[in-house]
């Protein structure tokens, strides 16, 4: 035993002392490999462990390795080296050459690639890693402040689930009637939507931001292109890639609603104020202080009349509504891609699962996505090379009846889509359930529970064959067609709702709107959209004595082809299968058949001399169906410049500080083919049923109303655009940056139509539109990046920053009116020339008269009868500023505007983004704030206001209302320096609502969008499991904003199709995940 004890002792020294004999300690010096300049804290580490150091100030270094190591040396700026550790070598010596890769980088643009280095128009590039540490549903909300210039907000439904941001590049660019002003979207050059692609998908994002860069697409991308390169195999063996995310949301912004005995209060004020009884007799708020007291355990009592409990004046719960309505909603996602192969074959397959949860608590929104996708590239010999690539996406929306505002709704009639608008007035005197135990009916838990359903689903098939032929060297001949075909199938039903009475025995309740007591109706839709694209172009390269000349002609076309049917029956016979067939009531029924087509002819010829002197021309010969022969084609050029300042010889001294300097100009004139019909110069005749008096044969006919009268004159709207821009590269490239200045001009938009003699027999409204109107955009935008590493800390730092205002340059309103009523009876501003784009008219407010006399005292300078009456303590002072002793509007024009001015104005202005992120030892770090830093913007109804003029039944009671005028003696307090004036359920409470300057809001914000920590795990560690990467992340968005609006509201959801602010919320979103290859 005591000699195998010493052999064990004997060898376990043995090899103690081998592996000492393997260690060593290194030194060396790191320095820069042209200018012989030490690097001062390069990374020195040693591959696989987290052994490793930095150079100090002379560029040296120390560091105890093993024989066999791989060293890994690094810095900002530099190549990167790799070095064996011999076990001979103590001492080395290393350079590092500087980084080309900002030099070598490739970006996608129209039609093929470029050198980033050589480009001359105003392209953004999006870092695809902002893709990857994000765990959002929609492409879209990556992108929001990542690109300058690249606008993306929340449209009328809010964060709903499915809802895409409303996208635009350097903001408004026409308001033509029936046209938008969207950027043309391609997928690997088929149109599509991002927010439908898998993010997992995605390879680079190129933003087309000005003419020269983006009218090589021409009529179709007038307003910029945004370019999406989905991911494809790369020779190697086979990788699997798995990631996934579980997400938590809850509303950003959620308003609390006065407690029931100051509710009761406010609104007692705002009655008595209008000359009505109060809204609350002593007997029920002294049960609602008992209640809130604990002494009282009912909190309604039964009608006597109907014997149903009563949920309004005589209930005294204390519900805090808005709350109730929405929970915390979870959501997860799955993604898994395969993707390997040979020099002669690479492939591609990625599939991916959403499911993502709505946060309506009763109502149960729900939305799915599925993504399959597989990409086949072949090289079958030196001059031939095939593509193929398939793309299925499905989409299933599943929301109540009562909170779907699906277009078709609105295009039928039927308004169904109050839910926002209903829980705004919902009171918290209103119980949750009755004694019986049902919900009450009037919470509209009910409505959205139990009111039917509806359900979209979407199913997208994207197909693409490519092929390219080199027959000689720096020849290229490429074609490509491709198919998108999608299908929408959409279903809805409204299924009977029962209240309670106080017997326990159901009543059938009106549903919402115009469905009174047991409506009931099922409709189905169907829309099949098929876009057609093929494109055969080729491109030659040719270069000598430094002069470099590319040139590409080819040619293109669309096809685009709609189908759509509807219909809907009353009188569903049984809520448990509504269908159109289980129905029996009245048909509604409508189709539709449309297409337009475009063709083009384009060229472009790129040239530099030695990467100094650059140039590029385009030209577009574009056709569209959309208009009469005589005006279907027109041509759009485009060109632009550039200079390689610091390729000079004579920069050559101050390279070491900046490496890139190019400043560059460009223009160009592009067409907008997008107009409101399909065939705006053809007579329609719309046929239908009319509900007559009368019947022929004891049926209703069907009748054709007169063909509207068209316009041979529509024609492209024409868009044209100059560009001043620079980039710059400084410190080897550790600083970077852009800055772009640009003027945008759309001439003959679509305007209104020309005034006609009323002899004529057609309302003005009706008449043709013709291209009577043009706008002018000016904006700049600026982009800068900072990468250093700190030891063993590397860091970045991004900012960006963006302005844009648009003003009406010609509109056919000579008279220059402000605002008036539109044909749905809503005020609205009209254009003018001069005018800006967003501008606010109102009046300016002095403040609010704190007592009687003042009021007086300002009334004898200042008559105030034509915009109220009754003025008193708690009304608003309005200034006169045309000094005629009255407030008026005037004549409503820009001559004479009474006593209104220009007070705001809501287009965004300054768009900021600031991303931090770091990384150290396999954790990295990522913060990316988006704001806006100035914007002004009207807030208007019951979600402002809190009281308003519809009455007890349209008003409301916030938190933040109960700061409102009380004067010396109120039993609530008396409030003097109030920031509301006193309320009013009657017309008195328009006068103190005028558009004005003292409640004006500020819409700019700060808002951190994503805050994001993850740790990959050591190659030596997962090497071990058979993983090549492994991730695991913790992930936040929208965690908290800085922002002056009014509380009630969320600066980036202020719109609301029935109101400000009645729309779905924005989430706040907590995640994590793993990301995992082998």
């Amino acid at each position: 035993m005591k000699k195998r004890v010493t052999l064990l002792i004997a060898l376990l020294m043995a090899s103690i002392s081998y592996i000492y004999a393997q260690q060593l300690t290194i030194t060396g010096t790191v320095t820069d490999k042209g200018l012989g300049d030490p690097v001062i804290g390069a990374t020195i580490l040693v591959q696989g462990t987290t052994n490793g150091t930095v150079t100090d100030m002379d560029g040296k270094f120390s560091l105890d390795v093993s024989k066999g190591d791989i060293l890994h040396i690094s810095y900002i700026g530099y190549q990167p080296q790799t070095i064996k550790v011999d076990g001979v070598q103590k001492v080395y010596t290393i350079q590092l050459g500087e980084d080309t890769q900002t030099l070598d980088e490739v970006v996608v643009v129209g039609f093929g690639t470029q050198k980033k280095v050589n480009l001359t128009g105003a392209v953004s590039t999006v870092d695809t890693k902002a893709l990857e540490s994000r765990p959002v549903a929609q492409v879209g909300q990556a992108l929001q402040g990542v690109v300058p210039g690249l606008n993306l907000s929340l449209n009328n439904q809010g964060g709903a689930l499915g809802n895409a941001l409303k996208v635009n590049i350097r903001g408004t660019g026409t308001i033509g009637e029936g046209s938008n002003d969207a950027p043309l979207i391609l997928i690997d050059g088929i149109e599509g939507d991002m927010n439908a692609l898998n993010p997992d998908d995605i390879e680079n994002i190129s933003v087309l931001k000005d003419a020269a860069a983006s009218s090589i697409y021409g009529s179709r991308a007038p307003f910029g292109v945004i370019l999406i390169t989905t991911k494809s195999g790369k020779s190697g063996k086979t990788q699997v890639t798995y990631n996934n995310s579980l997400r938590w949301s809850t509303a950003t912004n959620l308003p609390d609603m006065m407690d029931s005995y100051t509710f009761a209060k406010y609104f007692n004020a705002a009655a008595l104020n209008s000359g009505q009884s109060a809204s609350f007799n002593d007997e029920t708020i002294g049960r609602i202080i008992a209640y809130q007291k604990g002494e009282l355990t009912t909190s309604t009592i039964p009608n006597s009349a109907n014997g149903m409990y009563q949920f309004h004046q005589l209930a005294n719960d204390n519900q805090n509504w808005t709350r109730n309505h929405f929970k915390t909603a979870f959501s997860h996602e799955h993604n898994v891609n395969v993707s390997g192969g040979t020099e002669k074959l690479t492939y591609f397959m990625s599939g991916a699962f959403m499911d993502q949860g709505g946060n309506m608590r009763y109502g149960d929104d729900d939305f799915k996505r599925m993504n399959a996708s597989a990409k086949i590239n072949s090289k079958v010999n030196d001059w031939l090379q095939i593509g193929l690539s398939t793309r299925f996406i499905r989409e299933e929306l599943d929301r109540p009846t009562y909170a779907n505002d699906d277009p078709d709704n609105t295009a039928n009639g039927i308004q169904v889509g109050l839910y926002y608008h209903d829980i705004s007035r919902t009171w918290p005197t209103m119980p949750f359930q009755d004694p019986n135990g049902h919900y009450m009916r009037n919470s509209k838990i009910i409505q959205i529970k139990d009111g039917g359903r509806y359900k979209r689903r979407k199913d997208i098939i994207y197909t693409q064959a490519n092929v390219t032929i080199t027959p000689l060297k720096d020849w290229n001949i490429r074609g490509d067609v491709s198919l998108k075909a999608e299908h929408i199938n959409k279903d809805e039903n409204l299924a009977k709702v029962y209240e309670w009475n106080s017997k326990n025995e159901p009543v059938p309740m009106a549903f919402a709107g115009s469905y009174g007591p047991g409506a009931t109706y099922a409709w189905s839709s169907a829309q099949d959209n098929n876009l057609l694209t093929t494109s055969l172009y080729t491109d030659y390269f040719k270069s000598f004595n430094k002069n470099n000349f590319k040139v590409m002609v080819g040619f293109n076309t669309e096809l685009y082809k709609q189908n759509y049917v509807y219909a809907k029956r009353d009188d569903v016979i049984s809520d448990e299968v509504p269908s159109i067939d289980t129905s029996m009531g009245k048909d509604y029924t409508s189709a539709n058949k449309k297409e337009w087509a475009t063709a083009g002819f384009f060229g472009r010829l790129n040239y530099d001399y030695d990467g100094r002197y650059l140039a590029e021309i385009n030209i577009r010969y574009d056709g569209s169906s959309r208009f009469l022969r005589d005006k279907r084609w027109n041509v759009f050029p485009s060109f632009s410049l550039g200079y390689n300042i610091a390729r000079e010889a004579f920069w050559e001294d101050l390279s070491e500080y900046v490496g890139t300097l190019k400043p560059r100009f460009s223009w160009g004139k592009l067409g907008n083919q997008n107009t409101k019909e399909f065939y705006p110069f053809y007579p329609a005749q719309p046929l239908g049923l009319k509900n007559g008096k009368y019947l022929i044969g004891g049926q209703q006919p069907t009748t054709a109303t007169a063909p509207l009268m068209v316009s041979d004159l529509m024609t492209w709207e024409k868009i044209t655009t100059t560009n001043i821009g620079f980039d710059f590269g400084a410190l080897n490239n550790r600083l970077t940056g852009s800055f772009e200045w640009y003027m945008r001009k759309t001439d003959d938009m679509v305007g209104p139509p020309e005034e006609k003699s009323s002899i004529i027999g057609i309302d003005n409204d009706k008449l043709p539109r013709i291209n009577n109107a043009a706008m002018q955009s000016k904006g700049w935008e600026l982009a800068l990046t900072w990468n250093d590493q700190i030891g063993k800390v590397g860091y970045t730092v991004g900012f960006t920053l963006a302005d844009a205002r648009t003003k009406i340059t010609k509109y056919p309103n000579d008279a220059q009116i402000i605002d008036r009523k539109n044909s749905d009876g809503i005020m609205e501003y009209v254009p003018y020339n001069g005018r800006y784009m967003g501008d606010i008219w109102g009046f300016e407010t002095i403040g609010i008269a704190r007592t009687e006399q003042e009021m007086q005292d300002h009334l004898a300078t200042t008559d105030q009868s034509q915009i109220g009456s009754k003025w008193g303590a708690g009304d608003i002072m309005y200034r006169d500023i045309n000094g005629d002793g009255k407030i008026t509007t005037g004549s409503n024009t820009v001559g004479d505007p009474g006593d209104r001015k220009i007070i705001g104005n809501e287009t965004p202005r300054y768009q900021v983004g600031i991303t931090l992120g770091a990384d150290w030892n396999g954790f990295d770090f990522r913060a990316f704030f988006q704001g806006v830093c100035k914007r002004d913007i009207w807030l208007d109804g019951n979600f402002f206001w809190g009281a308003v003029d519809g009455g007890i039944w349209q008003s409301i009671g916030y938190k933040e209302h109960f700061d409102y005028f009380r004067p010396e003696g109120d039993d609530m307090g008396a409030n003097l320096n109030a920031y509301f004036p006193k309320p009013y359920f009657d017309a008195n409470a328009t006068k103190n609502h005028k558009t004005q300057s003292g409640y004006l809001q500020s819409a700019a914000y700060l808002r951190l969008k994503n805050l994001q920590i993850g740790y990959t795990l050591p190659n030596q560690l997962t090497s071990k499991i058979g993983l090549s990467k492994a991730r695991v992340f913790f992930s936040g968005d929208n965690l908290f904003t800085i922002s002056s609006i009014f509380g009630v509201f969320d600066p980036e959801a202020v719109g609301g199709a029935l109101g400000n602010g009645k729309i779905y919320p924005l989430s706040r979103t907590l995640s994590c995940g793993v990301n995992v290859s082998f």
